[in-house]
């Protein structure tokens, strides 16, 4: 459905050909200014050239989910094991201390609920109010195929547009609606849109087979959501294969404040992130310091 090219012959995306990264660690952003460096560097840790991202912001669209109906009790333990907060200004201000330093991905988008078509957002958080929070970078979802593709499209690229002119780079964010597949044709065009636009990483759904064709269609960094709750060994598996297939990061929520022990299990997909641990050797890990 949504591949329309017409050239024919098979794609040659060259997955085995790393894209390179002239002067800078970070793909896609080697010619970004200091400010914009500086800023990516606090979300990806130079060293690993990965990063580790905590999602919390399901409450701007679901009100107090499970595991969230307390983020001052159940988010707060994990700050210190994340290298980036993903969040909404008003769980920022009323639940994180200011203490943990740590560098913040801030929800802009706003406009629907649950109850509601999801597509239908707009920016409600101003960028001046995201640099107020100290913010490293800017986020809204992109509704590719949806029913207000056009106005989400609008909503990141007005993002896109504020953040440059004050050097804070924009994740564009995949959100697949409940008519859309997610497979590596679909998610290939979402992210490859996403980066033409101008966003400076984004953030996926893992997808097999396929998703390091997406990876390389992709000229920017590609962090994957943890979606739905999975078995603590199955989470860590999808986090190691995505590594594996080129993503620079993971922006887990569910799958780890949801586990049967949220603090073993941010330090186990740490170590699959940074470190490339095999996911059984994790997930002993992970027993290992539920006990």
């Amino acid at each position: 459905m949504v591949d329309r090219d017409t050239s024919g012959g098979d794609k040659s995306f060259s997955v085995d050909v790393p894209q390179k990264t002239e002067g800078y660690f970070l793909k896609g952003a080697q010619h970004l200014d200091w400010g914009m460096k500086d800023r990516l560097s606090r979300i990806f840790n130079p060293a690993s050239g990965r990063t580790l991202m905590l999602a919390f912001d399901h409450g701007y669209i679901m009100g107090p989910t499970s595991g969230l109906e307390r983020m001052d009790l159940s988010i707060v333990p994990l700050v210190e094991h994340v290298d980036c907060l993903m969040c909404t200004r008003g769980a920022l201000r009323t639940c994180i201390p200011p203490t943990y330093n740590k560098p913040l991905v801030m929800r802009c988008s706003t406009g629907a609920t649950i109850l509601k078509e999801l597509s239908d957002e707009v920016i409600g958080v101003s960028v001046e109010e995201a640099i107020r929070l100290n913010a490293s970078a800017l986020t809204t979802q992109v509704y590719i195929g949806g029913e207000h593709e056009r106005a989400t499209l609008d909503n990141l690229a007005h993002l896109i547009n504020e953040g440059m002119r004050y050097g804070v780079p924009t994740l564009g964010v995949t959100a697949v609606g409940r008519d859309m597949v997610r497979d590596s044709r679909y998610l290939g065009l979402a992210t490859r849109v996403i980066a033409e636009l101008g966003a400076h990483f984004v953030k996926t759904y893992y997808c097999e087979p396929g998703f390091d064709e997406v990876v390389a269609g992709c000229p920017i960094p590609i962090v994957i959501a943890g979606g739905k709750k999975l078995p603590e060994l199955e989470a860590l598996q999808m986090a190691y294969k995505a590594i594996d297939q080129g993503a620079l990061g993971v922006d887990m929520g569910r799958n780890i404040f949801l586990a049967d022990d949220p603090v073993a299990m941010v330090q186990a997909v740490r170590t699959v992130v940074h470190k490339f641990e095999k996911p059984e050797k994790a997930f002993q890990m992970y027993n290992d310091l539920k006990k």
